[in-house]
């Protein structure tokens, strides 16, 4: 029977950040991974020759001295990962109601912009601006706080801002500042990047995510599996390991305290500590038996999830740098009421129509992804997980119904994108469509949540999943704890390495950052020469080998 100090359940971005951590302090760790591609919501696959990254368009934070450059640097990743800076110029647009707003990199650049385009709100901005950057000062003052029940108590004290916003919504701001139809649609339109209405999503997490990218966005070389694979890289230098293709059946509790787990297969694996980066839904709902547990269950009970995701991998051999793309995302919905869109996206599917669409084209910020003279398009809308729950189980034995029902949608999707790249329908060379019971499968998703719990005022902070579970030793990381994305599940891996140390810090995990990360521009990266590879060829290398031969 194998012995691990630690033993983490699950590959994504929280499980692996944890891994590496503990593993860089002295602990012999290994990563249970039920996929046979490793990252969860950052790994990548490849298609008829084509490559996709679902869960990964850009990341903030990566500038000199910022959060995310720390982490990769302090993990010691920087040699294995080089990031492109997307369109500084507009690396998001905005297509609201037939007008277009580009956001530059940089907040006094965003600023001016918004202020050119709607004088008329200047001070409506300054509030509103003065708002969102007292807030964030308080969640990151105050993180230790946020991730543990107890610490709500001390918040009055170190979080004013936090304490007076922490429980309203994003509208709730918007309704005290800005009246202007278009503007409030402007700074609504990155609602996407947590899946929630203004009417609904927690101010402080709005806040936060809009202020991640104020620095601009960033897309790693090679896709977004090159994140996890830096990350087995690194885990295996200090004698970790991770295997893939390996489901866990259960975790194992002894005399009341986490004591490793036992596989699919039967075998059983003793670790001191448990990380799950599995979902609690799934962790406290599938993984671990009665009685242990029963405070999460309760929680579960009565928690929301975020929605779920209709998607389209997609490519063409149009030109579309010569129809004006650019590395920068298409943020596209069809009126200004960009709280609408949202609203009615957690209801019903789009009857033909879809009114919002995110829209990359993932070869103008990476040129590897397609063979040359190809691109390579990922379209995003929301869509409710009940229209498509009488089909979840076995992804083999669909009927005829679920996929003509998911090709329509797909027909919508593509649709909706020819406002933006008109005629891209008929000058399609791939296409592949994703369901929120494709998230299931492929990401161990709880009903096809695309964000985890869904982050509304009530569920965040003191209120969401702790670290720290009910059952000693066992530590739970994703976006359902701290936050959602790649930064925030990054940032519970380092809080449950923390606590499994027994340090004061998370910055004792990591080494000085030292600047060595790469970054260059997507417009400077020329795509790949030679000759142009048949559509249906191999990518340059195969996604599951390459992230264990590293």
């Amino acid at each position: 029977m194998e012995r691990w100090d630690t033993v983490v359940v699950g590959s994504g971005s929280g499980g692996l950040t944890a891994a590496v951590a503990l593993a860089r302090a002295g602990q012999r760790v290994l990563v249970l991974e039920q996929h046979y591609l490793p990252g969860g919501w950052t790994h990548s696959f490849a298609l008829d020759g084509y490559r996709f990254s679902p869960g990964v368009h850009y990341i903030g934070e990566l500038g000199p001295g910022q959060s995310v450059r720390a982490l990769y640097e302090g993990l010691g990743l920087s040699s294995d990962l080089v990031f492109h800076e997307l369109n500084p110029d507009g690396f998001d647009h905005f297509v609201i109601g037939g007008e277009r707003f580009d956001v530059p990199r940089g907040f006094d650049r965003y600023f001016e912009r918004l202020v050119s385009r709607f004088p008329h709100e200047r001070k409506g901005l300054e509030r509103y601006f003065d708002v969102v950057g007292r807030i964030v000062s308080d969640t990151l003052r105050c993180e230790d706080l946020l991730a543990s029940p107890q610490g709500a108590l001390a918040l009055p004290f170190r979080g004013k801002s936090l304490v007076t916003w922490g429980l309203r919504t994003q509208r709730a701001l918007l309704d005290g500042t800005v009246r202007d139809p278009l503007l409030r649609g402007i700074l609504a339109a990155q609602s996407g990047n947590h899946g929630l209405p203004p009417s609904r999503v927690s101010l402080p997490l709005h806040a936060r995510m809009i202020t991640h990218y104020y620095d601009g966005g960033y897309y790693p070389r090679g896709g977004a599996k090159r994140i996890p694979s830096a990350m087995i890289k690194a885990l295996r230098k200090r004698g970790g390991e991770i295997r893939l293709r390996t489901r866990v059946r259960r975790i194992l509790v002894e005399s009341g305290r986490a004591a490793g787990v036992e596989l699919a297969s039967g075998e059983r694996i003793l670790a001191r500590a448990v990380v799950s980066n599995a979902d609690p839904a799934i962790t406290f709902g599938a993984l671990l038996e009665s009685p242990h547990g029963e405070r999460e269950r309760r929680k579960i009970r009565r928690m929301e999830y975020s929605v779920g995701l209709l998607s389209v991998f997609c490519a063409t051999d149009l030109d579309l740098s010569a129809m004006g793309l650019d590395s920068g995302n298409c943020w596209c919905y069809r009126t200004l009421d960009v709280n609408g869109v949202y609203e009615r996206a957690l209801h019903a599917l789009p009857h033909g129509i879809v009114e919002g669409l995110f829209l990359t084209v993932t070869t103008l910020k990476d040129p590897g992804h397609a063979p040359k003279g190809h691109h390579t398009l990922e379209l995003f809308t929301f869509v409710p997980y009940e229209p498509f729950e009488r089909w979840a189980g076995n992804a083999a034995a669909r009927p005829a119904g679920y996929h003509d029902l998911k090709e329509r949608l797909g027909d919508a999707m593509i649709a909706a994108a020819e406002r933006v790249i008109p005629g891209l329908g008929k000058n399609l060379t791939f296409r592949a469509v994703g369901t929120p019971l494709t998230n299931d499968f492929y990401c161990e998703t709880h009903r096809g949540a695309s964000y985890g719990t869904a982050k509304i005022p009530a569920q965040l902070g003191p209120f969401s999943f702790p670290i720290r579970s009910s059952v000693p030793g066992l530590y739970s990381v994703g976006a359902s704890t701290l936050s959602h994305g790649v930064a925030g599940a990054a940032t519970s891996g380092l809080f449950a390495a923390r606590d499994i140390l027994g340090l004061r810090r998370i910055e004792d995990l990591l080494a000085p950052s030292d600047g060595s990360l790469q970054v260059v521009l997507a417009s400077d990266v020329a795509p790949a020469s030679g000759p142009r590879r048949p559509a249906h060829a191999a990518p340059p290398e195969d996604d599951a080998e390459d992230a264990l031969a590293s």
